[in-house]
């Protein structure tokens, strides 16, 4: 199976910036690996007690990267974000060329049996709302999707996509902080160390195609669990006018607009984010 990363080096310094970050963190974490048949999973936890929500990243996104979301989450719930395999950050580098949705599915469901955890509210952004929509463990119990991939397919507009093709070829802290403007919402700037990671990730790493829409069965079987489903008002790769007639049809439930946010879930609306997570906390226990 291919790598995410387009060399050693390349690994290392990834890998290293995540465990930088992680280091850094000003709350307490804990960290550990368990074993898949997609091989080693990195996973960093906060909180106290049993495990609650478990956090899916999206595409190029690790916890070290999200490590605003599980600040937050984990003053409320046990937390534990999983680094995916065949993504940058601390996890197994390689990942398969077809079917990934499917092998998400089954790696996160071998990771919540290898972690004990019971009753858990699955959160997952942008791919990982995918990869928790895939997965098909009776340890789900309610699911929170944030800018989901997976139930229509992602919108590039051509701006979109000439800033995306310039910020690959030449990845330059320029290129990728104007790239990043389109996900957020106008007028706002994109967190200086998104943009440091992001240069660094296009540089170091192999890019993946936006995820499809999942299979009809798929949907239907998440839509026997209770789903919480929000997207920002200015994302541009889900438009609100186009995911909320699909979460209706598909998941029977109605989409939460989220005000003034974009694709990029920064810290200004993760006090949304953590409503949403309770809201399928409370459905959970419904």
């Amino acid at each position: 199976m291919p790598s995410a990363y387009r060399n050693t080096r390349a690994q290392r310094e990834v890998q290293q910036w995540c465990a930088q970050a992680l280091q850094n963190a000003d709350f307490p974490l804990a960290r550990t690996t368990v074993d898949t048949s997609a091989g080693r999973v990195a996973l960093t936890s906060a909180g106290t007690g049993p495990t609650q929500v478990v956090l899916v990243p999206g595409t190029a996104s690790n916890a070290a990267v999200a490590l605003g979301w599980l600040r937050d989450l984990s003053t409320r719930w046990s937390t534990v974000v999983v680094d995916l395999p065949g993504q940058p950050g601390l996890s197994d580098p390689r990942r398969p060329r077809r079917s990934r949705l499917s092998w998400y599915g089954r790696v996160l469901d071998e990771v919540l049996v290898a972690v004990g955890a019971e009753d858990v509210v699955l959160v997952g952004n942008s791919l990982g709302a995918a990869v928790a929509m895939s997965a098909a463990s009776p340890r789900i119990r309610a699911r929170a999707l944030v800018s989901p991939a997976g139930i229509v397919r992602l919108s590039v507009d051509p701006k979109l996509a000439l800033l995306s093709a310039r910020w690959l070829f030449r990845p330059t802290v320029e290129h990728t902080r104007d790239m990043l403007r389109l996900f957020v919402a106008p007028g706002e700037e994109p967190p200086r160390s998104e943009v440091e990671w992001m240069a660094l990730m296009a540089a170091s790493c192999r890019t993946t195609l936006a995820p499809p829409r999942l299979p009809d069965d798929v949907l239907a079987r998440c839509a026997e669990l209770p789903s919480v489903v929000a997207v920002g008002e200015h994302d541009r790769f889900l438009p609100p006018r186009r995911l909320g007639p699909a979460v209706h049809q598909a998941m029977a439930t109605e989409l939460r607009v989220l005000p003034g946010m974009g694709h990029l879930t920064t810290a200004a609306h993760l006090p949304d984010v953590v409503l949403v997570v309770g809201a399928a906390v409370a459905a959970r226990r419904a």
